[in-house]
């Protein structure tokens, strides 16, 4: 069964375990459009200053403009912001506060419907929504309009490449993006017709007429995984989105220790079970078939002297290693990692269980600080 499933990740799921989706053909347009960039910021002053300068140096043709929300923070964002602008100067700042979310708004989204309230006076043609940790190559904006407008996409959006440094970012962040990229196959996302819908929330280009069509933020209010919920909106009003790996589009988020990526996947695994505990116990016996099983079916065979039992372990395991490896080679690691993701499954799968329990206890969702009442309206996702 175990060597049977990665048969059919290998052939049959959109190709995921491979990294080659990037930006896509593109040819720069006669006619820049004006562009509009929104920055949710909360409690961001430890990521700002390696960030925020990025994105005022973008080398962009056309009129471009930032809006950078100070969302309740405690630690001088905004003053820093301010500072920032006025030290590298380049691209226009605006900083500006909405005040506390009215009930039934999650994670950043009243700060990006404040963002794109203020944008919306300058009637862009382009929002560029992403987050304070993200830090953009020069062209990067250049680049996500050229491509939009090559392709005709409503929503172009780069999974950002997070930081890795320290050894639990090693074993557990190149995962995150291939467990990701398994649940939402990049090649499918970008296909017409297709139902498969998901964006990497910290670099989304969006157009503004799609986005009022598919009523965002509004609409996914109360999403706990506002990216794929944007998506989703998007596609589902008859939009062109697009989705791939980052060349030059970096997370400058530390998570040195276990505790801290820990709270970043349990924060929303379980919203992405739509809270179903059918689909909790499917997660769970999938990952342990998937994942687990391999390597102590390969043992346990190697151990009682049934040879096509080991051996029918050892090749999913082969395969699974196989995969990972493009992901390790994308974030220049050591290819020694690929045999150890059994272990880090493992772990994955009790982050998702925690988030189970976590929800059970009445915690509800969590972001910078700021906690909610038990997100039973995340239904919306669905």
């Amino acid at each position: 069964m175990t060597l049977a499933a990665w048969l059919w990740l290998l052939l049959c799921q959109g190709f995921f375990w491979r990294t080659d989706v990037r930006l896509p053909a593109r040819e720069e347009p006669r006619e820049w459009p004006s562009v509009c960039v929104v920055v949710p910021a909360r409690d961001e002053a430890a990521v700002l200053s390696a960030s925020l300068p990025s994105l005022l140096a973008q080398d962009y043709p056309g009129r471009a403009e930032i809006f950078l929300v100070d969302d309740g923070s405690s630690d001088g964002t905004g003053e820093l912001a301010g500072a920032l602008a006025r030290r590298h100067g380049g691209l226009p700042l605006t900083v500006d506060s909405p005040g506390e979310p009215p009930a039934g708004w999650t994670g950043k989204l009243w700060a990006v419907r404040h963002g794109i309230g203020l944008a919306r006076a300058r009637e862009p043609e382009y929002l560029l929504l992403t987050d304070a940790d993200i830090a953009h190559g020069p062209d990067s904006l250049r680049e996500l309009v050229a491509a939009a407008r090559t392709g005709g996409f409503d929503v172009v959006s780069q999974m950002a490449r997070l930081r890795v440094e320290s050894l639990w970012e090693r074993l557990v962040v190149p995962a995150f993006v291939y467990f990701f990229a398994q649940l939402y196959p990049f090649r499918r996302i970008g296909r017409r017709g297709a139902r498969t819908a998901a964006a990497a929330g910290g670099c989304v280009l969006l157009r503004t007429d799609a986005a009022e069509r598919a009523r965002i933020p509004d609409a996914i209010r109360h999403a706990v995984i506002d990216d794929v919920a944007l998506a989703r909106a998007v596609k589902g009003a008859g939009g062109h989105i697009w989705l791939g790996l980052a060349d030059r589009v970096d997370s400058v988020r530390p998570y040195p220790r276990l505790h801290d990526l820990w709270r970043m996947v349990s924060r929303s695994a379980y919203a992405q079970l739509r809270h179903s505990p059918l689909l909790l116990a499917g997660t769970v016996l999938g990952l342990a078939l998937v994942y687990l099983a391999p390597p102590l079916t390969l043992v346990c065979g190697l151990a009682a002297g049934r040879t096509a039992t080991a051996v029918f372990g050892g090749l999913a395991w082969l395969m699974m290693a196989g995969t990972y490896v493009p992901m390790l080679r994308y974030y220049r690691q050591p290819l020694w990692l690929a045999p150890l993701l059994p272990f880090t499954a493992f772990l994955y799968l009790l982050m998702t269980v925690d988030s189970a329990v976590q929800h059970y206890r009445g915690r509800g969702a969590a972001w910078k600080g700021r906690t909610y009442a038990r997100p039973d309206a995340v239904a919306d996702e669905g």
